[in-house]
């Protein structure tokens, strides 16, 4: 069922009970996904869809017609743990317009040892193939070439130089054309098996698995991790840990990681007294980063409220906000689109955990998907290296495509 956001939502008459059955959420990805959210061996998928809204303004509007949602909503929740009951799925456009709010048909779902199932009355569920690779599969660079980007990096550099602004972030695109057509199931469950610690996500046409965690709110606690500053990993155990000890030291990306968490807890702080941990060392198989966990107890707001506050943050736009907005605009030269945009779910309550869609790619044909990645640009920023950067965080999709 596709519906307008400007109309009214339909009265959803929904029900979760346990399974006493088990099954991996890997098996629930085989069927019609339209939602997924994945972390380890926890997480939701949705089949089918009872309900689709388009988004037109982002965060601020998910919100709004969210609680237009829940309002007309009937559930019955025999689980009471969480992701059981309503479930939204949402995805948002860095900036304007893009990305869905989708209320599945069905949602199978797995917390802390608990496996559960929610049915939505009236919502469909197709019968679809398994998912199915993507065959040989060509990468060219998008609108804007390696080469071209450097020089844009450099650029941005300069005008940083020049105290027009502290930090931005500039991403870069590439298109990857593939024999068979795009599965995004296929890339979740690969994802979601190379990743584990990230958030596997699908919805609508994106696919990704995020390290970073926009905000998570659960029974009135908001916690929320920055990531900025970041370094490959090397396949030699010495250089790695050499790496690793570079990239603490590194008084650039210190910097850069320090602008991330501003940009967090001075939109959180009015809300209370919050509890900062870190910087500490993240690390994933492809890359590692500098790491901030914040925490703050709040009421009377949703996960997309407090999402909708924190975007963009400085972690993938820049400082100060409108400063880099304007820079990225100007000088970036392609669309982002649900690219860096919110990813994720929230419930009837408002709990939920809304992740940034980094480490992702895009379906914008049947054969093509569009992968994207970037950089925080610092006054010293090295445009080969930052260049590098965005390789290793581009290896997560176009490796999930070739495996």
């Amino acid at each position: 069922m596709d519906v307008m956001s400007a109309d009214p939502p339909p009265t959803l008459v929904v029900r979760t009970v346990q399974r006493h059955n088990p099954l991996p959420l890997s098996d629930s990805l085989s069927g019609d996904v339209t939602g997924a959210w994945t972390h380890g061996a926890d997480g939701l998928v949705g089949l089918g869809a009872a309900l689709i809204l388009p988004l037109r303004d982002g965060l601020d509007e998910a919100a709004d017609i969210w609680r237009r949602i829940v309002a007309t909503a009937a559930v019955d929740d025999q689980v009471h743990v969480e992701g059981s009951g309503l479930v939204g799925f949402v995805s948002t456009a860095f900036d304007g317009e893009g990305g869905r709010i989708v209320v599945p048909a069905r949602i199978l779902g797995q917390r802390d040892g608990v496996t559960f199932e929610t049915t939505i009355d009236g919502g469909i569920v197709r019968d679809v193939a398994g998912p199915a690779g993507p065959g040989e599969v060509v990468v060219v660079d998008g609108p804007v070439s390696g080469a071209e980007w450097r020089d844009r990096v450099a650029e941005a550099s300069a005008r940083i130089r020049t105290g027009a602004l502290a930090k931005v972030v500039l991403a870069r695109s590439v298109v990857a054309t593939t024999e068979n057509p795009v599965d995004l199931r296929w890339l979740a469950l690969r994802l979601a098996e190379a990743y584990p610690d990230c958030w596997t996500y699908l919805v609508g046409p994106l696919v990704g698995a995020t390290p970073e965690l926009l905000v998570r709110l659960r029974d009135g606690v908001a916690e929320s991790r920055v990531l900025a500053g970041t370094v490959s990993r090397a396949d030699d155990p010495v250089e790695d840990e050499a790496l690793a000890a570079w990239l603490v030291a590194s008084a650039k990306d210190l910097s850069e990681h320090a602008y991330a968490v501003q940009s967090v807890t001075e939109r959180l702080e009015p809300l209370g007294e919050l509890q900062v941990t870190g910087p500490s060392l993240l690390t994933l198989p492809n890359v590692r980063h500098l790491a901030t966990d914040v925490r703050v107890a709040v009421t009377g707001r949703s996960v997309l409220d407090l999402a909708a506050a924190l975007h963009p943050s400085a972690a993938v736009c820049g400082t100060p906000r409108e400063d880099a907005l304007a820079l990225i605009a100007e000088i970036e030269g392609m669309d982002r689109g649900v690219y860096a945009g919110g990813v994720g779910w929230i419930d009837a309550a408002g709990d939920g955990e809304i992740g940034i869609a980094l480490r992702c790619g895009v379906r914008t044909g049947e054969h093509e998907l569009v992968a994207f990645a970037g950089g925080g640009i610092m006054a010293d920023s090295v445009p080969d290296a930052e260049l590098a950067e965005t390789d290793a965080k581009l290896r997560p999709v176009l490796g999930a495509l070739r495996s």
